[in-house]
This record gives C-alpha cells, sequence and structure tokens, in this order.
C-alpha cells in the first residue's frame, strides 16, 4: 500500500489495458498532476460518484479505481493540463486525504479472480463468436477488431477491452470495475453484447424492408411515367424533381460560355447527358459533378491571349536577384525568341546548385520577368505515378494529378510552373513518377498532356516549365536529357555583402516589424558575419543569422520605445551573436606531414577537405576511413600504386609493402566522401608520410591521378576554388585541362588566388612537398563532399 494523488473523473470509468489522453481543468486535478510528474508520475483515477460536483470531497468519489503511469504532460493555453495516460490495475482507496491543494489516497492494488478454467475457455469461445457476429452488423466497427479480441489470452484483459463496444451506464461500468469475478464479468459483456446485436439486427431488417420500398415506387414511377424523347424536351424521367433539370441546364450554359477544346466541349457534353439520366443521389452522380467542375475550372487557353511581358524584363530581374547573371540572359533570350516567333517553347531550364542560392526565389523573379502567374510543385517523397498523372475515376476520392491541379490554382493556360526539388523523387511499387514527367517536360509531346482523371488531352505547350535541384546525379539519365542544366554555384564574399546590404537585411527587418531604419549595418559588418558566423555556399544560414539580430532588436524597441535605432559593429558582433563559430585559418604555419588540404564539392557547396595520412611498422596493409565510396578506394589504391612504382625515385623505401602499413583518414566529414578528384591529393600525402617531407600549409589541391602520373579533369572547380578562398587559402593546384573555367571565377577572386595547373605527380610533389621539416599547420575541416 502507498499514497498516490487522486484524480477525480466526471462521467469517465476507465478499466485496465487502455491508454487515453484526458484535458483537465480543476485547480486541485491541475496540482494532483503537477505532484505526480514531479515524483514517480502515477496517479489515481477515479470516478465520482455526482457529475455535477465541482470540489470534489473523499465522499464523492467511489471507492474502487485505477492506477495509471502519466507518459506525457502538455499545459494548454488557457491554463488547463493535457495529459497521456496508461491504465495499469485495479486499486481500492483506503483512507482518502483531503487537503486544500489536492486530493491523496492510500490505496493497494486489487488483482482478478480467476474461475474454473473449463467454464471459462467455453465463456471466452461464446464472446469470441458474439464479437464477430457484432462486427458484421455494425459498420462502424473496425474490421480488425475480431483478430484483436482473438490475439488476447487473459479472460479478464479480453473484458476490459470490449467495455468500451457495448453501451453500458456509469453505474454498470463502475460494477464492471469493482467486480473482481472475471467469469461474472465476462458474462455481463457477452449479455451486453448479445443485446446490442439483436438491436443491430432489428435496425437491419428496417434498413432493408425501407430500401425495398423505395425501390418498388422508383420503378413504379417509370413504369407508369416513361422517360421523354430527346422532341419532348430531353431525357429527364417523369416524377423527378425539377431541382436536377435546373442544375443540368446550368451546367451546360457554363459548358457554352466556357472556351473549351472540341475534343473537351464534346466529352463535357457527354457527361452532362450521363449525369442527367443518374439518381442525383448517388454516389456516381457526386462523382460527374465533381469531373464536370474541374473541366470548368481548368484554362484550356483556347481564347487566352499570352501576358505581355515587362518593357524591361532584366531591370526586373535584377531588382528582383542579385547575380545569377546566365541565368538572367537565358530568361532575356526565351523572351526574345517568344516575341519573333509564335511558338517559343524551348528547352526546360533546371537551376541546380546547392542549398540557400535563390533557386525558388530566383523562379519567381522570372515569373515577374515574364507576366506570368507563379505556381510551385514541390516534389520532394513524391513516390507515385498517380501524383503526377492523376487518379483513374474509378477510385473512391479520385483528383487529377499536380500538373493539372497547378494549372487550376495559375487560373491561365501561361503560368511558369516551378517543379521543385526534382532530385528528390523516389521510386517504389506504384510507379516511378520522374518517368511520368518525361511526357510534361518534353516540348514535343506536352501539347497533349493525358491526366488519368481527365482522361482527355490537355495542352501544356504554353506552361513555362522551371525545375530546381541540388544533387544532378540523382536525377534520370531520360529526364535530365529533357532539361537544359544551369549550374548555380555558390556566391563570393563580395556578393554576400551586396545580397545582405540589398535583400535579406530589408526583408528580415520587415518580417520582425522593427523597419530598416532601426538596424543598421556597415558593409566590415555584414563581411565580419559572412565570414565568422556562416560557411556555406548560399546566404540561408546568413539570413537566419540577421533574423536572429533583428528579433533582439525588436525586443530592445518594445522595451525603450520606437525611437531606438540599434549601430552594430565588428566589435559589438559578439553580443549579439555569441563567440565566432568559424576563423579563416587555412593558410597559418608550414605545414605537417602527412597532411594535405583537398578540396571537394557536393550537393550544399564546395569545402576544404582534411586528407590525413600516417605510415606505421605493420604488413603493407592499406587502410581508408571516413566513410569513403567505392571511387575514393579506387583512387586511393591507385596512388598507393603509383607510389610504389616510382619508391625509388621518391625515396620511398622498397620494401614498404611489406613493413608499413598505411592509415588514409578523412576528418569531420559527417556524410562521406565520394569521388576521384582527391587522387593527387592522396599521392601527395602518402609521399609526406613515407619520406618524412611536410606539405606547404598553403597550398590545397585536387585532381584525379592516373596509374602513369598524369593529372585527370575534375569537376565543380568553381565550388572548390570558392571554398578554398573561404578557407583562407592562397595557392591551389588543379589540372591543366580545367584552366579554361577559370573564366568563370570573378575577377577579385582570381587575384587573391594563386592557381597553378599542372600536368604530372612531379609537378604536384615539386610544389607542395618541403624540401626540409617545417612547422605545422592548422587544419579547416570539411563538410560532406564529393571529390
Amino acid at each position: 500500500m502507498r499514497t498516490l494523488p487522486v484524480l477525480p473523473l466526471r462521467d469517465a470509468v476507465v478499466f485496465p489495458g487502455t491508454q487515453l489522453s484526458l484535458i483537465v481543468g480543476r485547480a486541485r486535478s491541475v496540482a494532483a498532476i503537477g505532484l505526480a510528474t514531479s515524483g514517480d508520475k502515477q496517479i489515481v483515477l477515479v470516478s465520482q460518484r455526482r457529475s455535477e460536483i465541482s470540489e470534489v470531497g473523499p465522499g464523492d468519489v467511489y471507492d474502487v479505481g485505477t492506477i495509471a503511469d502519466i507518459s506525457n504532460c502538455l499545459e494548454l493555453p488557457d491554463g488547463k493540463m493535457k495529459i497521456m495516460v496508461h491504465v495499469r490495475d485495479r486499486v481500492r482507496l483506503h483512507e482518502v486525504a483531503d487537503s486544500p491543494s489536492f486530493m491523496s489516497a492510500l490505496v493497494q492494488t486489487i488483482h482478478d479472480e480467476p474461475g474454473d478454467p473449463e467454464r471459462m475457455a467455453n465463456l471466452v469461445r461464446s464472446v469470441d463468436e458474439a464479437v464477430e457476429q457484432y462486427v458484421s452488423l455494425h459498420h462502424a466497427a473496425p474490421p480488425d477488431m475480431v483478430s484483436a479480441v482473438r490475439r488476447i489470452e487473459k479472460p479478464g484483459r479480453l473484458a476490459d477491452l470490449l467495455v468500451g463496444a457495448v453501451k453500458l451506464t456509469m453505474k454498470e461500468r463502475q460494477r464492471l470495475l469493482e467486480t473482481l469475478d472475471v467469469h461474472q464479468r465476462l458474462e455481463w459483456i457477452h449479455q451486453a453484447l448479445a443485446k446490442e446485436i439483436e438491436f443491430l439486427q432489428v435496425e437491419k431488417k428496417l434498413r432493408t424492408r425501407v430500401q425495398r420500398e423505395r425501390d418498388r415506387r422508383e420503378r413504379e414511377v417509370w413504369l407508369t411515367d416513361p422517360p421523354r424523347s430527346e422532341g419532348e424536351g430531353g431525357t429527364r424521367p417523369a416524377g423527378r424533381a425539377e431541382a436536377p433539370q435546373d442544375e443540368h441546364a446550368e451546367l451546360l450554359d457554363m459548358l457554352r460560355a466556357k472556351a473549351l477544346p472540341a475534343h473537351a466541349r464534346a466529352r463535357a457534353e457527354r457527361e452532362v447527358s450521363r449525369l442527367e439520366k443518374m439518381n442525383p443521389m448517388s454516389a456516381e452522380a457526386t462523382v460527374v459533378r465533381n469531373y464536370l467542375d474541374w473541366v470548368l475550372a481548368l484554362p484550356w487557353g483556347v481564347d487566352e491571349a499570352a501576358p505581355e511581358p515587362p518593357e524591361h524584363p532584366e531591370q526586373v530581374l535584377a531588382e528582383r536577384h542579385f547575380g545569377l547573371q546566365e541565368v538572367k540572359d537565358r530568361v532575356v533570350e526565351y523572351l526574345a525568341v517568344d516575341k519573333l516567333t509564335e511558338d517559343g517553347q524551348g528547352p526546360v531550364m533546371c537551376l541546380a546548385g546547392p542549398p540557400g542560392v535563390g533557386k525558388t526565389s530566383f523562379a519567381r523573379a522570372i515569373a515577374a520577368a515574364t507576366g506570368r502567374p507563379f505556381v510551385r510543385i514541390a516534389l520532394g517523397g513524391v513516390r507515385d505515378e498517380a501524383e503526377i498523372r492523376g487518379h483513374r475515376r474509378t477510385y473512391i476520392g479520385a483528383m487529377p494529378g499536380r500538373i493539372v491541379q497547378a494549372m487550376k490554382r495559375a487560373t491561365s493556360a501561361y503560368p511558369v510552373v516551378l517543379l521543385d526539388e526534382v532530385d528528390k523523387l523516389s521510386t517504389d511499387f506504384r510507379g516511378d513518377p520522374s518517368s511520368a514527367l518525361l511526357e510534361v517536360l518534353d516540348p514535343e509531346q506536352n501539347g497533349a498532356f493525358n491526366d488519368h482523371y481527365l482522361d482527355m488531352d490537355f495542352d501544356l505547350s504554353k506552361v513555362m516549365f522551371l525545375c530546381t535541384a541540388n544533387n544532378l546525379g540523382a536525377i534520370p539519365g531520360p529526364l535530365r536529357d529533357r532539361l537544359e542544366i544551369i549550374e548555380l554555384t555558390g556566391y563570393t564574399e563580395d556578393e554576400k555583402v551586396r545580397i545582405c546590404q540589398d535583400h535579406l537585411l530589408p526583408r528580415v527587418a520587415k518580417k520582425s516589424g522593427v523597419g530598416l531604419g532601426k538596424i543598421q549595418l556597415d558593409d566590415a559588418t555584414c563581411r565580419a558575419i559572412v565570414r565568422h558566423y556562416t560557411r556555406e555556399s548560399g546566404v540561408r544560414s546568413l539570413e537566419r543569422q540577421l533574423a536572429r539580430m533583428a528579433r533582439k532588436v525588436a525586443v530592445r524597441v518594445v522595451e525603450e520605445g520606437p525611437g531606438v535605432e540599434v549601430h552594430i559593429d565588428v566589435q559589438s558582433l559578439h553580443d549579439w551573436l555569441g563567440p565566432r563559430r568559424f576563423d579563416i585559418k587555412g593558410a597559418e604555419g608550414e605545414g605537417e606531414v602527412g597532411l594535405v588540404k583537398g578540396l571537394s564539392v557536393s550537393s550544399v557547396g564546395g569545402a576544404v577537405l582534411d586528407i590525413e595520412v600516417v605510415a606505421i611498422a605493420g604488413k603493407g596493409d592499406l587502410k581508408i576511413t571516413g566513410q569513403p565510396g567505392t571511387m575514393m578506394k579506387e583512387s586511393a589504391q591507385a596512388a598507393m600504386t603509383w607510389v610504389r612504382s616510382r619508391a625509388s625515385v621518391l625515396g620511398v623505401a622498397p620494401d614498404v609493402h611489406e613493413k608499413t602499413d598505411v592509415h588514409i583518414h578523412y576528418p569531420a566529414v559527417p556524410g562521406g566522401v565520394e569521388g576521384p578528384s582527391a587522387g593527387i591529393g592522396m599521392v601527395t600525402a602518402l609521399v609526406s608520410a613515407l619520406t618524412g617531407r611536410p606539405v606547404a600549409g598553403d597550398v590545397a589541391m585536387t585532381g584525379e591521378v592516373s596509374l602513369r602520373g598524369r593529372v585527370l579533369r575534375i569537376g565543380g572547380l568553381k565550388e572548390k576554388l570558392l571554398a578554398a578562398h573561404r578557407g583562407g587559402l592562397h595557392r591551389v593546384l588543379i589540372p591543366e585541362e580545367n584552366l579554361p573555367e577559370l573564366s568563370e571565377l570573378p575577377d577579385r577572386i582570381r587575384a587573391e588566388l594563386e592557381v597553378v595547373a599542372v600536368r604530372h605527380m612531379d609537378e604536384v610533389l615539386a610544389i607542395a612537398l618541403a624540401p626540409q621539416e617545417g612547422g605545422q599547420a592548422r587544419v579547416s575541416s570539411g563538410e560532406v563532399a564529393k571529390c
């Protein structure tokens, strides 16, 4: 026996084995919950004898209740508490203490009294049969109720579970709770189920009789007054109400007023004729009405003129978005072609790049520059082909696919439709949505797109489709072949400062309610935020830091009045954003043995990738850690083979493959590394570790290596060079084949980076390896990388 807080219940009796939520509003009950949650989270649930009593005393509750564990507790805005409880056992209340704050009681757990096993087994069998009959008659009963009941092995638990399936008064439920004789309790449940079954059987007979009478009357109406012929004003059966006929006439008038293609008009008129012959209360009539509503709501574009773009679309793009000149030029080219030709349909642009570079917001800017409505379709996680093509009308709750739904929202045949995160599409047994997009995005086919719900051609040729993606490798080949890929690389530091001042700061100031004049940041402060509080290709984290400062300014405005103006400088950033999260330290020191700074690129942008190599006495094993992918492992083996083939020239011991174990590690890369472009970095680190020559601390490198030591072309050069610049590195070794790509770098970045083009590993080692040991260099950690 022990003392526990008591929670009185109004109009409720809870049984062991149940889990339910309760909303508690009385002050003493809330205090009892607080006491329980501060201890072992157990509380006694007991029913009140009279539900109208608000101030409950010891004599107002029953002697038998249940003990429950509080699994979750939530305070609601109106001061009430919502708790989730799991009811365990029956308890008897012996001494109920009534304090001013809450009620408590000395309770004792009481257990079921098992009866004769043979009699109990027969009774359980009868109850199972009654439950099966009850489920077959009760349309609202869950279909898995029978199997759930049969899985219960304890008769007492079965009786407690079935209490909720029968109609019992509060006193009858309390009597069941207080009854410890399981056989008697189960007998009462069986009797209650029998009454419910008898009631349901009578109800079923009445329902059948009413339906039979209704069918007889409808048959008499059709026989005594047959349908009219077409010349007599339609096919409406006599005896029907005038309201359906009015609805059909209204639908026909709407179809005549709607500009529809010939095939769509003919199909819609056939559906109206079908609807006129149907019982207006039938389920099929509702399906046809919904279909006609969709046909009437869609913009078919028969008489719609193409929207006129602004006079200077390039100015609209420049005002709304900073940078991305290649994409802006492509949009202006599209508008020029569209103006000079009747059909300006061209390849679908796919804006690919790391998060936060403005792909989605730029799509909105394109819509504004072209004068078209904008609609966004989020494709992340879509794995059902019917999400694109729609469901056939044979299914309950069928709807058109997302493409047709987007056209309805656009209310125009000339929208800009953004297929966002097209690389996040999935595939399962329900089909491949990326295959369904092939028809949508092919200019030669989308003039007759067939949605399964509409079941007729819909013209998408006037739509300007745009796609966004982070990882081009995740887009299936046939779909990617239909896209014009425009890669958006990360912003430079100068570009981020301009975006901060011209776009982000005004936006966060407006959202926080303080206004732009209340927050003042100079360029040096913006640059410090970019350098020391963010490390990303885009500006999403930068916007979060600005929003954080704006919220603190809002607090100051509320406390000190609307006249407050806050100037934030570099020295005060610590007070607003806390300690620095990042420091530029990539080029410090003279270097370390076996440590090389590689460069990587992934769907989240470029990053500095540390490559560590340690050589120890062993048996010639090569170990690679840091979650390397298959290509990375093969690149490491190729690097080791080249080093062994040039051992005498490089000063490496000839028996290194027999007496030395080599461990290659990629630290601080949680998502793993993949790709071949860390090849020259691994070779350099291997030679450094095996010869004791340190690697220059201010050098980063990227390039694939062949077995003959040639340095091969790599991808993502711009992102990698921007990452090197962000990391404070000043000298970067790249493959000579990538030299033409340097023109994509901003002039200031090219001026501050010393980019060295190399063709062979001998050139790399001559630049990167020092003749004697140097000091240690501090390194910058990398991110999820694809080399």
